[in-house]
């Protein structure tokens, strides 16, 4: 398939983050639905939410009661709905998520569900911040899953989630593992507006790939500021597809994967790499600084 035509969503939260977790999880399940809805009738085949789509975005405190926001994947109720919107609409979904693996053991994650209602699997986040405003520690483990890529119904697709982006050997993995779109489904405030947008059309250039990253919008009235939104796509030329503004929207690209192999032989970025002259593994050296 040439073309995979894909959607991002951007929503406000529905209810405060002092309303109780189920509460604030129907209302955005039942929000989002209806821009699933909307997205089917405009033939998209691709879908992915922000991060941690369906809950106020908590990770900037100490509070305990949002580890009760977790949900086991995919026996949970939100990938259940999901896989029943998949089914229902005939739509591939990214849906980040609070992941509970175990009692007292959480991660930040992304399950994936193809366009026939079945689960596929699922990533977890792998860098999580402790700094500034993200307290992200206390509430997520290091993803330990690697960088899986996903055979869907319409195409090949990898996620990485919010801080990942500032890594790009996660880009490049699932660059390398045959990912043709890399979704970034992220909950970034204003601090780091200057970057974000830059980061991910560099890597979508160097990896010769598709970028897609919804980004949450509104004001949660938290420490992360007001979200911004702006999703986008990027090809892998690095230049902007579609992108969206400040407020709720439904963002749709058609991304063309003939780009893909046209973009690799132009720059050879992957003939040209030296994968045996990289310092690689945990203990790497400084490398020696020629005088």
């Amino acid at each position: 398939m040439t073309l995979i035509k894909c959607g991002l969503v951007q929503l406000s939260l529905k209810k405060t983050g002092d309303a109780e977790i189920p509460t604030i999880r129907d209302a955005m399940l039942d929000a989002y639905e209806a821009y699933v809805e909307r997205a089917a009738a405009q033939g998209v085949q691709i879908i992915c939410f922000p991060e941690l789509f369906n809950q106020y975005y908590f990770g900037f405190g100490h509070e305990e009661k949002w580890f009760a926001a977790a949900e086991r994947i995919p026996d949970g109720p939100t990938v259940r709905r999901c896989c029943d919107w998949a089914k229902r609409y005939g739509i591939v979904i990214v849906a980040p998520i609070y992941e509970e693996e175990a009692p007292g053991v959480y991660y930040n994650t992304a399950a994936v569900v193809d366009a026939d209602g079945s689960y596929l699997g699922k990533y977890r986040k792998m860098h999580i911040p402790d700094g500034g405003p993200c307290r992200e520690k206390l509430y997520f483990k290091p993803g330990n899953l690697g960088f899986p890529v996903f055979q869907t119904a319409v195409g090949r697709i990898g996620v990485v989630i919010c801080n990942d982006r500032h890594f790009p050997e996660g880009f490049r993995a699932l660059a390398l593992g045959g990912a043709e779109v890399v979704f970034v489904p992220t909950s970034t405030g204003p601090a780091a507006r200057p970057t974000w947008e830059l980061e991910l059309k560099a890597a979508a250039f160097a990896n010769g790939i598709f970028v897609a990253a919804p980004n949450r919008v509104g004001d949660e009235n938290s420490l992360m500021g007001k979200y911004f939104g702006n999703s986008l796509f990027a090809s892998p030329w690095g230049e902007t597809i579609a992108q969206g503004g400040d407020g709720e929207e439904l963002v749709v690209a058609d991304l063309d994967t003939k780009l893909i192999r046209e973009q690799r032989i132009a720059w050879g970025f992957f003939h040209n790499r030296r994968p045996d002259a990289y310092p690689t593994g945990p203990h790497v050296r400084a490398i020696r600084v020629m005088k």
